[in-house]
């Protein structure tokens, strides 16, 4: 079922992958298509905060996660990327160290681009740098949206938010019609909606006993999409 007129979504989500419908083939093949092709297990670090940057990464499968830890070690998941989507870029860009780390949420097949490639393509495809900046101002405006209104959400909206955004980033790479699974652990569902893993499993039991959900293991179906939105108070 679509979210049209049901929920926000383009307030919550962004992505690269539109960036890079401005390539053309040879500049296609030139950034993404002579790299070689990586495959991440479930978990592995692709890069650290602190970390200086020698190039980006191009997600051909799979899922990627970007976090922060705080002082105590509890991580905060900025944002999910999946295929077809570029990572790492920001520091490049900016010249800086990473601020946040990435790690991979299931078996990935990821590219590494190195930045003087990146440069490269920046300096020849105009179209290519001013849909980079235009994917780099909406992805501002989200990160505005999600300190806004996670500041005076409750553990529940938190969670149903999470569940929606992370439904909508499942879709990737399904035909319609296909049913769309949530697939992620505990933990890294906490660390998407900011509350203790204690809550979540709480949380999750009481979406099910409401019929807005069904889980098996660490998978979950929204079963009524409709129901969760309004738990997240955010139509």
């Amino acid at each position: 079922m679509s979210l049209e007129g049901l929920f926000p979504i383009e307030k919550w989500l962004f992505s690269t992958r539109s960036v890079l419908n401005m390539l053309n083939e040879q500049d296609y093949i030139f950034l993404i298509g002579k790299q070689d092709i990586q495959k991440y297990r479930k978990g592995e670090i692709i890069f650290k905060e602190g970390m200086m940057p020698s190039g980006l990464y191009y997600i051909h499968s799979g899922k990627v996660k970007k976090y922060k830890k705080g002082a105590t070690g509890k991580e905060q998941i900025i944002y999910v990327a999946n295929k077809g989507e570029l990572i790492g870029y920001h520091a490049i860009l900016s010249e800086e160290r990473h601020q946040d780390s990435a790690a991979v949420l299931e078996e990935s097949l990821i590219s590494f681009i190195p930045k003087e490639d990146f440069f490269e393509i920046l300096q020849r495809n105009p179209q290519f740098a001013t849909s980079l900046l235009k994917a780099l101002s909406h992805e501002f405006t989200v990160f505005v949206n999600n300190i806004s209104a996670f500041s005076d959400a409750s553990a529940a909206e938190r969670l149903a938010i999470a569940l929606i955004v992370f439904r909508e980033k499942s879709k990737a790479g399904l035909s319609y019609g296909e049913t769309i699974v949530i697939d992620i652990s505990r933990s890294d569902l906490a660390g998407i909606a900011g509350i203790a893993k204690e809550n979540v499993i709480r949380l999750l039991k009481e979406f099910k006993a409401e019929g807005m959900i069904k889980t098996q293991g660490r998978k979950i179906w929204i079963q009524d999409i409709e129901k969760l939105v309004r738990r997240s108070n955010r139509s």
